[in-house]
């Protein structure tokens, strides 16, 4: 998936501000799409010069003008081209299963502080899911069709992180009964 494909659909039936559209992001596509504000400036940019959004600048007084951005038929072309297409699972790309597959030569200490907090961020996104889907998702079919549909990224997300959890209660468990480490500490 490229980062334009994102935006469409984020764009797609909810015009946005390049501003809100990355507070959007922050606030729902994190949980499966990382961007930096500057990535998602440039890459608008790159889809305007293809036609797949169009701008509509409002006057602001005392403040810089706003743009905002709408989807184009060509946008959206391009985006029901793209999701018919097959998609792959993504390749894990994990440090914290490196540092675990390494464990052995750390004090357990070291090994289990990691794993702890860790899962407490889990948890903590975890909760901030829940808290979205409680305040905005309680009656679902009471909501639009298009948030239908982002409610069931959020819950994969939620369930991401729920597996997270459950992932580093085993590993803490399974690592105080594994022997201990060597006497090595990290330089």
């Amino acid at each position: 998936m490229s980062l334009a494909h994102a935006l469409l659909a984020s764009l797609s039936g909810n015009p946005s501000s390049g501003y809100d559209l990355a507070k959007n992001f922050d606030e729902t596509i994190s949980c499966y799409w990382k961007a930096t504000q500057q990535q998602i400036y440039r890459e608008l940019t790159r889809m305007e010069e293809q036609g797949w959004v169009s701008i509509e600048v409002i006057a602001q007084d005392g403040r810089p003008n706003k743009k905002i951005y709408t989807v184009t038929p060509l946008g959206k072309h391009e985006l029901v081209e793209w999701i018919a297409l097959p998609s792959e699972p993504t390749q894990i790309r994990e440090d914290l299963l490196v540092k675990v597959l390494g464990g052995y030569l750390v004090p357990r200490p070291i090994l289990r502080q990691e794993l702890e907090r860790r899962r407490a961020l889990h948890a903590e996104r975890l909760a901030m899911f829940e808290k979205m889907a409680r305040q905005h998702y309680s009656d679902l079919q009471a909501v639009p069709l298009e948030e239908q549909f982002r409610y069931l990224t959020l819950r994969r997300g939620m369930r991401f992180e729920a597996d997270w959890l459950a992932w580093c209660d085993e590993a803490l468990e399974l690592v105080e009964k594994f022997g201990e480490a060597p006497s090595v500490t990290p330089q």
